[in-house]
This record gives C-alpha cells, structure tokens and sequence, in this order.
C-alpha cells in the first residue's frame, strides 16, 4: 500500500531556481549594468554608497512599516544632520548620484532633504541675483547653518494655476518693504513640506503689487521662525497637515501671513526688480523666470526609472522563484510564474518601459543641463540668441512635461501591476510594493498636475504645427511633423508595405509607424484648435475646446518619443548588448502599438492583418526576453538593501527571509485588549430583561 506522502509534489528549491535564471544570459550583466549607469566609475560609485547606507544603522529600512507618524519624521530629522555635511563636503556628482539612491531607498526623506536643497536654495539659485545668492549662502542657506527652507507656492484655492495665487506682496515705499499678506482662507499656503517642524524661512510665490498694480506672481523670502528659539514671527501662523498617503517623512504644513514685513531685498530680483523709487523693472524675456522650474519635472523622469526599475527587480525575481500548478505529471515540480505566457505578458512589456524610461531620463537631464547652460550665458542678450533660447526653452518645457506626466503614470502602473503579480503577498507592507505605490502615488500630482501638464505639451504640439505650416523649422523630436503641415490639414502616411513580423515590427518600421500616429493625433488637435477659432472662440478658449485631442496628441507624440530615444541609445550601444536592447525597444514600440491598434488602422499605417501579426510578435518577444528576465533586473544593480523585499532576494531565497522578517518585527505577545474587549465577547450571556409577567397572558 502506498502511503499518502509519496503523492505529494516535489517541492523546490528557490535558491536553485533563481539560479537557474542565471546559467545562459544572452548578453554580458555587468557591461548592461555599466551602460545604464552612464559608465563603469559611476557603478563603482553606486556600489560604494549602497554598501555605506546599509551598513548605516541610521539607514535601517526593513522596519519602516511599523514606524509611527513621529518616529518617522524624527528618524528622517536625524538622517537629515549627517546628509547636510555629506553634500556639502563631498563632490556635487556624488551628492547626485547619493541622492539617486536615496530617493529609491527612501523616497519620503529624500523629498524632506530635497525641499530645503532642491527647491528653496534651487530657487535661490535660479532667481536671486549674485548679490542675494550671496547673502544668503552667508547665512548658512546652502549649508542648513542658520537657514532652513521649504517652497511656498501651492495654496488651498490654487496649485496648478501658478498666475492665480492669491498671496499678496504690496510694495511700501514709505519704509522700503513689501507686505506679505494672505487675503483669504484659500491664500494659505498648503502642503508646504518642511513648513510644520523644520523650516526657518520660505520661499514664497506672491502677487507683486506696486503702486496699486499688479505684476505678476514673483518669488520672497520670508522668514517663518526665529533661528535662535524657533518661535514664530510676527503675523505667521503654521500648522501641521498630519498624516498623508505616503511619505510621512515630510513635516507638510499649512503658513498664513498677516501683514508680514520683509526688506526689499528679500524679493528675489534676478529677473523683474523693484528700485528704491518703487518703478518696476521687468526683463525683456520674462519667460526665461521658469527655467529653473523645469528641474524637478526632469528630476521625476529619473526618479520614475529607478523607482521602476525597483519595482521590476521584485516582481520578476519573484516569478523567477513562485512555483503554482502543474501539468499533472506524478511529482512534476510545479510551474514557475515566469514560465507561463500571460505572467510574461504581465511584466516583460512593463521591462520593456522602463528601459525606454531609462534612456529618456538620460537624454532629458543632458537636453537640461544644456538648456540652463544657455539660459546663464545668455546674461542681457537680445535678437537671434536670445529668440533660440527662447525656443529651446519651449521645447524643454513642453517634453519635460510631456515626459513627466507619462513616465510618472507609467511607473505608478508598473509599481501597481507588479504588486498585483505577487498575488497576496504584494498587499504585505514587508514584501516592498504596498508602500512603493503610496509614496510615489504623489508623483502625479505635485510640480505640476499630470494632466495639466500633458496638456501645456498639447498645446506646444498644436503652436509648433502651425508655425511649420507658415515655414518656420521644426525642432528635431517633431520632425515627423515634416509631412503633416500642409494646409489643407492631410498627412502622408507611407503604409507599411511588409506582411511577415520581421517586417511589421522592425525598429525602423515601428518608428515610422509611432510618427505617423502621432502627427495624425497633432493634426487633429490642430483641426479642432481651428474650429474653435472658427466658432468666434478666443485663442485660449480655441485651446480649451480642444483640450481632449491635444491631451490625446501629447500622448502619442510621448510614445513617439520614448520610442525615438530607445531606438538612438540602441544604435549607440555596445555590440555585445545592441541584441538584447534591440528587441526590448522592439517589444515596447509593438506592445505599445498593440494597445492602441485603432490609432494605427486609423491613420492607415498598419492594416488588420499587420496588426494581428504584430500581436503574434508581442507573444514572441515576450518569450525571448523571458530567457533573459531575471539576469536584465540583476543589470539594474540594486543590492537587497535597496531592494528592500524579502520576494526581491537576489538569492531567491524569498519564503526563509519573508518569515523571518514578519515574526522578528512582529513578536508573540499578550493580546492588549483580550480582557477589555475579547473575553467579555466570548463571555458574554443571552440573558436579557423580559420584562413584568401580565396577568392577561395567564388566562
């Protein structure tokens, strides 16, 4: 007689099933590593600063999710001390490459950090003039000495609508200052991060007013507290915005101004100033004032990569590692996840997107950091070099909008979805992505709505098509545009000519198919723009009424250029690595023309045949990039410590170390309320009061 146990599965081994992910790669993991990271110094670099964070017991992170409101926010203050004199000691390259890190580590604390560093001396930075800069750095502002910032622009009433803040800064030239002032209840300001517990002095976006004339929403320091006892000053009040989905590392708070007196000087002046006599001096380029805002939308591309990149490595090792049904074979193993074809239809194109991010993040910091360059040379110019500032400003503005409303759905997407793909775990708190979700949800909405800024992208789609049409160039990421100009509003769409998937879904062929979308989604745009006009609408109303098609041209254009730059990084790549990233960049372009097939039948590039052929593609590329899954996230070059999930162990030892994690941060004890609430529960009788016997019911 056989005994019950001899029928039971073989169980496997998840260390020997990682490994055997690792056995054959089809490209070279440390020279992919050493590609992505922009070199081999630069990965060094990295490696050097995960193994100082993990070995930092200030940097512990496993328990994060059994911290409280205070002892968050009071484990990110002491974090705060030693990272001040790190960036400032230490070479600005370094402070960059840390607080990548950082913000994948600990991304509540790296916006705490990056409030006073990145936005208010950013500001600093990007509109005081060198004199202010200079006052100000004395004082400590760069080296959190003596000064502490956070960034007032949003308000209760406003936050997208910059032009409609309502705080007030009135000139009085009586004693040389400007009056801060919040007329209303929808004037406070809100959300303001650092504002609740940490920050001396903020920089506040108010109404300019002089003379009884408003000139537009400009930049002031105002100080908040007291750098000696931290009391606040005179005519501000602060408050605590408590407890948020995510990142409660911040101190979020709410300021309110009354009548509030600042010296003159404390107006930022690099761009419009304000003389003694109270005439106002505005620059002839007004428009230059937001470059510097430009940073943080860049910052989040980024920001989006590695966070996905994360989320990526957690995801797809697990599947590596989870074994769930068999074919039925006696003492058959089960089947890994990796190994069924809608668990790779579920990871591998989200694989295939944030590569594309990756490359795009590359591309615009440089486009960045060039655009700032020209910004600061240009000083007074005026004619044909400040008109190409102007214009490459346009452009930086309108892709880094684009770039960050898309990338930063994207990633929230991906964090979802591979949450989702570790079934019950992926709601643990311990297992990495519940959090993930929570802390980047924010990305969507701060430095600007997502969907506000798609549109800013629209509608510098729209403008740039109609200038091409009256002969103006077009910038290189619309030159698809070149055949979509004409005036009678036709695009010359070549079809695609080829039927076999080779044909459909080479690189070339998917650009050219992503570009004749794309115009024709900004050709339709332009078409309801002009119908507006044509309605008698005003040119801001034109844009209003066009606002779902320039949202839905935005997008396009997004994927035709995400496209675009993976295809020039591929051809820039190293040989041994062109293969892999080849058909990565192929499976986002396809997969991604899978998903909106009607926009690719509609502009006639593709018919339905091609189309189903590239699905059979999609099924294809899926299959070939799965042999090269777990070996593409180990190139990511996150250590466990950053990983940070027991289901992400570069080991696959993931149920040992899950166990492990939940029992030690979550020891036996008494029940607290057994006593109070349990017992009088399971104790309590179904007696109840009936009442006096009537002496009717006797008869």
């Amino acid at each position: 007689m056989t005994s019950p146990s001899t029928n039971l599965p073989q169980v496997a081994d998840p260390k020997a099933s990682i490994a055997e992910e690792r056995k054959a790669p089809s490209f070279p993991i440390r020279e992919l590593t050493y590609w992505l990271d922009g070199g081999k110094d630069v990965t060094e670099l990295k490696e050097r600063i995960m193994l100082e964070l993990e070995r930092d017991p200030l940097w512990r992170v496993s328990d994060h999710p059994n911290l409280t409101l205070a002892e968050t926010r009071e484990r990110a203050m002491k974090k705060i001390r030693r990272l001040a004199d790190q960036a400032t000691s230490r070479p600005l390259e370094e402070t960059m490459v840390r607080m990548g890190i950082i913000s994948v580590v600990d991304p509540g604390f790296w916006t705490r950090f990056g409030v006073h560093f990145g936005l208010f001396f950013g500001a600093l930075q990007g509109q005081a003039t060198p004199a202010q800069l200079a006052y100000w750095m004395e004082r400590g502002a760069f080296t959190m000495q003596g000064v502490t910032g956070c960034f007032g622009m949003t308000e209760l009433g406003h936050g997208s609508n910059v032009a409609g803040l309502e705080t007030m800064a009135t000139y009085d030239q009586n004693t040389d200052e400007f009056v801060v002032h919040s007329p209303t209840l929808t004037a406070t300001k809100w959300w303001i991060g650092g504002a609740a517990h940490t920050a001396t002095h903020c920089a506040v976006y108010a109404q300019l007013i002089v003379g009884g004339k408003r000139y537009g929403t400009k930049t002031f320091v105002v100080q908040l507290r007291d750098t000696k006892t931290f009391e606040l000053m005179p005519g501000v009040n602060i408050g605590d915005l408590g407890k948020k989905m995510g990142r409660d590392q911040i101190d979020n708070g709410w300021i309110r101004f009354t009548h509030v007196r600042i010296p003159r000087s404390h107006m930022l002046m690099k761009h419009t100033k304000v003389l003694r006599s109270g005439e106002v001096i505005e620059p002839p380029l007004a428009q230059l004032a937001y470059g510097a805002l430009i940073q943080g939308r860049v910052s989040m591309v980024s920001d989006s990569a590695n966070v996905a990149k994360r989320a990526l490595t957690i995801a797809t090792r697990y599947a590596g590692v989870r074994r769930q049904f068999s074919d039925g074979t006696a003492n058959a193993l089960e089947t890994k996840l990796l190994d069924y074809p809608i668990h790779q239809h579920r990871l591998l194109p989200l694989m295939a997107q944030t590569f594309a991010m990756v490359f795009a993040a590359r591309e615009m910091t440089v486009n960045y950091q060039q655009l700032m360059a020209q910004l600061s040379d240009l000083g007074e110019a005026k004619g044909a070099a400040a008109d190409d500032a102007i214009k490459n400003l346009k452009e930086t503005h309108a892709t880094s909008a684009g770039l960050k409303a898309f990338c930063t759905w994207m990633c929230l997407n991906i964090i979802d979805q591979c949450r989702q793909s570790l079934g019950g775990h992926g709601y643990s708190a311990y297992t990495g992505l519940s959090q993930a979700y929570s802390d980047f949800a924010v990305h969507c909405t701060w430095e600007g709505d997502n969907t506000i800024l798609t549109l800013q992208c629209g509608r510098y789609l729209v403008a740039t098509a109609l200038e091409a049409r009256k002969g103006q160039p077009l910038p290189a990421n619309l030159a698809y545009l070149q055949g979509a100009v004409s005036k009678s509003g036709a695009v010359d769409t070549k079809p695609c000519v080829g039927t076999s998937a080779t044909a459909v879904s080479a690189l070339d062929t998917l650009k050219a198919a992503w570009s004749s979308v794309a115009a024709n989604a900004i050709v339709s745009a332009v078409r309801d723009f002009e119908a507006g006009l044509a309605k008698g609408l005003s040119k801001d109303n034109a844009y209003e009424f066009s606002s779902a098609s320039r949202l839905h041209a935005a997008r396009m254009h997004t994927y035709t250029y995400l496209l675009h730059r993976f295809a020039a990084q591929v051809e820039q790549s190293p040989a041994t690595l062109r293969p892999v990233l080849t058909l990565l960049a192929q499976l986002f372009g396809a997969h991604s023309a899978v998903q909106h097939s009607g926009e690719f039948l509609q502009s006639g590039f593709y018919t339905g045949a091609q189309v189903e052929t590239l699905k059979t593609f999609v099924n294809d590329a899926c299959a070939q990039v799965r042999k090269d899954a777990v070996p593409l996230t180990d190139a990511f070059g996150y250590t466990d410590y950053v990983v940070n999930s027991p289901l992400g162990r570069y080991d696959g030892d993931v149920y040992e170390k899950y166990f492990e994690l939940v029992t030690s941060l979550n020891p036996q004890k008494p029940i607290p309320y057994f006593d109070s609430l349990i017992r009088p529960l399971l104790e309590r009788t179904n007696e109840s009061e009936l009442g006096p016997e009537l002496e009717f019911d006797q008869e």
